[in-house]
């Protein structure tokens, strides 16, 4: 049974003398990291690995090449215990036991009077875990909180003390002068933005968000992180682009860190390009977070690739509002409409026309990757009909091609080509 008799603390070892004894790849370890914490360490070894020696000819440490000898005990406040030999570390720990000096023992972890901790820094939090002895456990428990504290899943701003917060602030001045970055939030999903735009949005001030991407991670911000709601739908635009640009500038030159946090990708339709001009204008630092955008993830999310080897080499993506007449003809050129759900009466006409015709496939996904997601899937002879049936609405997007047979959700008769009949389909309408 693992140990739990365990009594967490830190040690702080600055100017204070220990001892390793070993000259292997796990003393070396140890060593270094003594090392890093101050310590003055003697080693102890008949012989050195590479690592080891490293330390050793660069003059960190004092090395005794020679066995362990009990007097080698005097005067040290930490001890570590790992030559690779379970009667030498025994002896080692047994020593420490007796001059009541604290001794990790690499050889026998269930026996040792201390463990060492897997430890990560980041910032300036230093995470360390102890798993019941087991050190590969440790290691990947503490891997999984570094990186979650990295990426901003455990957002390490939300917890720094106030007067940091606001000393990072500033007033605005030039040398406290704030930053924007437009960050691409993905398709709505909250684990489908990318790691540095879930880190930047935990360190956020000022967050100007839209209706679209991953709106539950603004539940995770602190209590006096401000948002700004800017959504927009079709047709209603409650919030002008101009004063979004404005309202980037401002909140930035009053030297706030400005997350503005899109839906997809923030070039993608976004404005994103609009928004850093804005923003460089005005003198206001701007970086872009790109996303994962929703033309080419939410036919994914119904099982449907824009690009299919044998189908269709290229796709266009183009807002259902745009003058389609141009887009390459033929049904083996995807076309994905954004916003394309309210013209689709318009849109169907002028697509089968191009080179498709009315049993071209079509697929509508609606609220793609979010828990309602549907998908309605015809031709372009059927399509309107099955979406005004369906009551199919915004946001969704709409792809039209031969890759939509492609989708395990495609009727029987619009999965044959190039794969012969499938089983299981169904139209979801």
């Amino acid at each position: 049974m693992a140990i739990v008799d365990l009594f967490p603390t830190s040690l702080r070892l600055l100017g204070r003398p220990v001892l390793v004894v070993g000259g292997g790849t796990v003393a070396a370890r140890r060593a270094k990291a003594l090392l890093d914490a101050g310590a003055h360490v003697t080693l102890v070894a008949p012989v050195l690995s590479a690592p080891a020696r490293a330390l050793a000819d660069a003059g960190l440490l004092t090395w005794h090449a020679r066995s362990y000898e009990s007097a080698d005990m005097a005067n040290v406040w930490y001890v570590v215990a790992a030559s690779n030999n379970t009667l030498v570390d025994a002896q080692v720990a047994s020593d420490a036991e007796d001059n009541r000096i604290w001794c990790v023992n690499h050889s026998n972890a269930q026996d040792s009077a201390a463990w060492t901790p897997a430890v990560a820094t980041v910032e300036d939090i230093k995470v360390a875990v102890n798993a019941g002895g087991d050190p590969l456990r440790a290691a990947a428990i503490r891997n999984a909180i570094a990186a979650a504290l990295e990426s901003g899943d455990l957002p390490l701003d939300v917890y720094r003390r106030g007067a940091d917060r606001l000393e990072r602030r500033g007033l605005g001045t030039l040398e406290h002068r704030g930053s924007v970055a437009l960050v691409g939030g993905g398709p709505g999903a909250e684990d489908l933005i990318t790691v540095r735009g879930r880190r930047l949005l935990a360190e956020a001030d000022v967050v100007v968000a839209d209706r679209l991407g991953p709106r539950g991670l603004l539940e995770t911000l602190g209590e006096d992180v401000k948002i700004i709601e800017v959504g927009k739908t079709p047709g209603h635009h409650p919030v002008p682009q101009t004063e979004i640009n404005a309202i980037l500038v401002r909140e930035a030159l009053a030297g706030n860190r400005v997350v503005r946090l899109k839906g997809g990708d923030p070039y993608v339709l976004g404005r994103g390009g609009e928004e850093a001009i804005a923003c460089r204008e005005n003198g206001v630092d701007v970086e872009v977070v790109p996303g994962v955008t929703s033309a080419v993830s939410v036919p994914a999310a119904a099982g449907i690739p824009v690009t299919h080897r044998g189908l269709a080499k290229a796709f266009t993506m183009i807002s259902g509002h745009e003058d389609l007449e141009n887009v390459p003809h033929g049904s083996d050129h995807t076309v994905v409409l954004l916003m394309g759900v309210g013209t689709l009466n318009r849109s169907v006409p002028v697509l089968a026309a191009a080179g498709r015709g009315s049993d071209c496939p079509v697929a509508i996904i609606e609220n793609g990757f979010g828990k309602d997601q549907r998908t309605t899937i015809g031709t372009l002879g059927t399509i309107v009909a099955l979406a005004q049936a369906g009551k199919v609405r915004n946001p969704a997007v709409v792809v039209v091609g031969d890759v939509v047979r492609v989708s395990p959700l495609a009727p029987a008769e619009l999965a044959t080509a190039h794969y012969g009949t499938r089983e299981t389909i169904s139209t979801i309408s």
